[in-house]
């Protein structure tokens, strides 16, 4: 099968689902032609050594990739970020029909949205069919972030995303979402059930797993010997960071918060640490992904947090799937399908979204609860990853769906 594969997110950035999905199918034989744009995620730069032009191309064991020129962008601005977006939708419909003629279906990674208009001409010109994997709902997500405009610029902007969302789900064969609540809520917006696929995510099986724990990485952590909690991953403005700054610093005699990672945030987050004296916060910054394994294990335990919107119910962040990956027992402040996941498979504790005295009683409970309890929630949470979230799970489903796509029937 020649498959397309679209992504405006691809490595050596940390967006590794397209990265790993495209080399797990052309290790199955299929022929992957990725197309994308050149690195600049999260820093909003292209990275050192890379040069943006129009014509390149890259093979990387079996993986053809070609990438297009885009504006780089992501920061707080929603002018910048949609100027981003919109950039790769352009070149990318410019480079795509020609890069992935001949490919027997296209799969597209959103968000952006814009990043479907390659596989949208696709369809038109050659009938290619379109599976699209859904990571986040908008318009909902981006109008819920506080950098969308507000007032009759803020309506607009609602009202023309929703009909573009509208418009590419009807394009799609096959719609995959990454949760239950998700698939509930694209169903309202207008998508076909019968077209719809939950595949959970997966971690990037190479980084992520069980390692054993070195004095290296828990003195890069400050353990101080007692109860650590570890945030791995962007310190963005849906995450809900200042509720696990005011959790920590009401708990500052019980438990360390470390963050590890960086983001648009950030800065907001260390104001809030020094305002509220939160001495048992520690910030990180990014660290190189080799090193996030073994950071896992020196920490105590991973946090998982996100803000009350309803938008998000149905997200599963990256960072669950990589703490469970390496054996890593969760707390989550979050509701919806991350909440819910992790109370059915018994991995962690739950605590409501944006409530610091709910989280403040999880820490607690973290930092007093027998080590034998401890190890069966860690044993149990790569067990669960396992069995459901997988990279080789994940790649199995994807190439049924493809493979029925391609052929003209449903995803189901």
């Amino acid at each position: 099968m020649k498959i397309g594969l679209i992504s405006q997110w691809y490595p050596p950035e940390g967006a590794f689902i397209p990265g790993n999905l495209a080399h797990g199918l052309a290790e199955r034989g299929h022929q992957v032609r990725v197309l994308t744009t050149f690195p600049s995620y999260p820093y909003g730069r292209i990275y050192p050594g890379w040069q943006q032009r129009w014509r390149h191309r890259e093979t990387h064991g079996g993986v053809a990739v070609r990438r297009v020129p885009s504006y780089p962008s992501h920061d707080t601005s929603a002018v910048r970020r949609a100027l981003s977006f919109l950039s790769f939708g352009a070149t990318s419909a410019a480079g795509g029909l020609g890069w992935l003629r001949g490919a027997d279906v296209t799969y597209v990674y959103h968000p952006p949205p814009t990043a479907v208009a390659a596989a949208a001409l696709l369809r038109l010109a050659r009938r290619t069919p379109i599976v699209l994997h859904v990571q986040d709902l908008w318009p909902e997500s981006v109008l819920q972030s506080g950098m969308a405009p507000t007032g009759l610029a803020g309506r607009f902007l609602d009202r023309n995303l929703d009909a573009l969302m509208r418009t590419t789900y009807r394009l799609a064969a096959a719609i995959v979402v990454i949760s239950p609540t998700m698939a509930d809520l694209l169903v309202r917006q207008g998508a076909d059930p019968a077209r719809l696929r939950v595949v959970w995510n997966w971690a990037d099986d190479q980084l992520f797993r069980p390692v054993l724990v070195t004095a290296e990485a828990r003195a890069a952590l400050g353990h101080r010997g007692r109860c650590t909690v570890m945030f791995a991953g962007n310190l963005g403005l849906l995450q809900g960071i200042e509720t696990a700054i005011r959790a920590a610093a009401a708990t500052r005699d019980w438990i360390d918060l470390v963050l590890v990672g960086s983001g648009a945030g950030e800065d907001a987050a260390r104001r809030l640490a020094a305002e509220l004296g939160a001495d048992n916060v520690r910030f990180l910054g990014r660290r190189p992904p080799e090193e996030m394994a073994a950071l896992y294990a020196a920490a105590d335990w991973q946090l998982v947090c996100l803000r009350d919107l309803p938008a998000l119910a149905g997200t599963i962040p990256s960072k669950l799937q990589s703490a469970l990956a390496c054996g890593s027992p969760v707390i989550v402040s979050a509701s919806g399908d991350a909440g819910g996941l992790v109370r059915s498979a018994g991995v962690g504790l739950v605590a409501a979204p944006e409530d610091p005295v709910a989280l403040a009683a999880r820490f607690t409970e973290a930092a007093t609860m027998p080590a034998v309890a401890r190890a069966e929630l860690a044993r149990r949470a790569r067990q669960v990853y396992l069995e459901r979230m997988s990279l080789q799970v994940g790649v199995d489903q994807f190439e049924d769906i493809l493979t029925k796509v391609a052929k003209g029937s449903g995803p189901a």
